[in-house]
């Protein structure tokens, strides 16, 4: 296995825009601060590290966490669903490389997630927003477990905020098309490559 595949998991393997947006929408306004009113306020959150985005709007991390638990498990699993042809692509990565999501979704909800469509044995693990809220800690960590060098380790992401994370780290970005972010503001930040299709996955 000579690579080391690190992937953002919304936005990327599975469709959850809608759900995503009115998780973090209810939970603001659980908390008094209705920042999210539109899908490009939602949208904007990723232009950097979503936790640092906002902390700087004002919010109080530890109640906007407290407030998910009970609006995370009220989530209709049934409205989120993987692109379909990203999960075969991944059972082919899976036997030549190492594969790992960094989310910043929690990782008991991707577990549920991949379990419903079977695709738990892909990943060696989840790194969520219970493993810290930097995906640079998470992808330093990655390169300290798994002994990749940084030009053979690839972050697979759909927004400019994890492209520029990754690419403080050292690591190869490859930028989804198919994601939240579109292909302009995507290409914009600089990845090492840009996708449009899953099955280019397989010529990293």
């Amino acid at each position: 296995m000579d690579k080391l595949l690190l992937f953002d998991f919304d936005g990327v393997v599975i469709d959850s825009l809608e759900v995503y947006e009115g998780t973090v929408r209810d939970c603001l306004m659980k908390i008094g601060q209705p920042l999210v009113k539109t899908r490009e306020d939602f949208l904007a959150l990723f232009e950097e590290n979503f936790y640092e985005a906002l902390v700087k709007k004002g919010v109080n991390l530890d109640l906007f966490m407290e407030a998910s638990v009970d609006i995370l498990a009220r989530i209709d699993y049934s409205k989120i669903k993987p692109f379909p042809a990203v999960l075969p692509v991944l059972c082919q990565l899976r036997e030549r490389h190492r594969m790992v999501v960094i989310s910043s979704s929690d990782a008991r909800e991707i577990a549920q997630i991949t379990e419903r469509f079977q695709i738990n044995g892909v990943f060696e693990e989840v790194l969520g927003s219970d493993r810290g809220f930097s995906k640079k800690e998470k992808i330093h960590y990655c390169l300290d477990k798994y002994g990749v060098k940084k030009e053979n380790t690839y972050y697979i992401c759909d927004t400019t905020g994890d492209i520029k994370e990754a690419k403080e780290v050292g690591i190869k970005t490859v930028a989804v098309s198919w994601g939240w972010h579109e292909k302009g503001k995507l290409l914009a930040a600089g990845p090492d490559y840009l996708i449009e299709r899953p099955e280019e996955l397989l010529c990293l």
